[in-house]
């Protein structure tokens, strides 16, 4: 049950994330991941958003997980920890802590109820994030702690300057009924923080835009 102090909100924005998976991850289309487990760099970034009367627009959120088994059916070892944008002021960090922690409802918290992961801390960083406007590539960065650099999929016989999209995904991340996921190749990928560690390149990404509002009705 949603907190009934909870202020209306509604976020518009972009995610995307780079996994251990091959192209394409298979938990996209709530299948087992490629190795049987998975980790990655998830990164939120609001274009425009708002927790009451208080503005959130280009804020970031980044989140590094783990897990064994299907995410959207039986698993286990579910790890996470989280950096909210260094640049967001108290209210607005109290702001962005209550949605995607799932205390304001809404997908944030039909996710976290269905990743049931233990969280291994939470800290305010300087976030860099970057999405051509094309989708021919995005990125973020958190120095020394994690980055995520990736090139939209393209090959041989794509159109140019068209994007690998699939529609209506099995297992959407940011949840149902929202634009298609834009396929991408990881070219950098790197993470040292909260027990995370990794670097690699040549794997799998996804960018779905995203809009979501809360709480959700009595």
């Amino acid at each position: 049950m949603t907190d009934r102090s909870v202020q209306p909100w509604r976020l518009r924005g972009v995610w995307f994330d780079a996994c251990k998976c091959t192209i394409p991850c298979p938990c996209s289309f709530a299948q087992p991941p490629t190795y049987g487990d998975c980790d990655g760099v998830l990164l939120w970034h609001v274009r425009e958003g708002n927790y009451g009367d208080m503005r959130l627009d280009g804020l970031n959120v980044v989140m590094l997980a783990s897990f064994v088994g299907n995410v959207w059916g039986e698993h286990s070892d579910a790890y996470g920890a989280i950096f909210l944008d260094e640049r967001a002021d108290e209210a607005q960090r109290g702001a962005l802590q209550t949605i995607f922690g799932g205390q304001a409802g809404g997908w944030p918290a039909e996710f976290n109820e269905m990743f049931g992961g233990e969280m291994r801390g939470m800290e305010f960083a300087a976030i860099q994030a970057s999405i051509a406007d094309d989708y021919s590539d995005w990125s973020v960065s958190i120095p020394g702690k994690a980055t995520a650099r990736v090139a939209a999929l393209t090959g041989p016989t794509s159109e140019q300057g068209a994007r690998v999209e699939v529609r209506n995904l099995p297992g959407a991340e940011v949840g149902p009924g929202q634009p298609p996921a834009v396929w991408g190749r990881v070219t950098e990928e790197f993470a040292d923080a909260f027990g995370f560690r990794w670097e690699r390149s040549g794997n799998s990404s996804k960018l779905i835009p995203f809009e979501w509002s809360g709480p959700d009705a009595a």
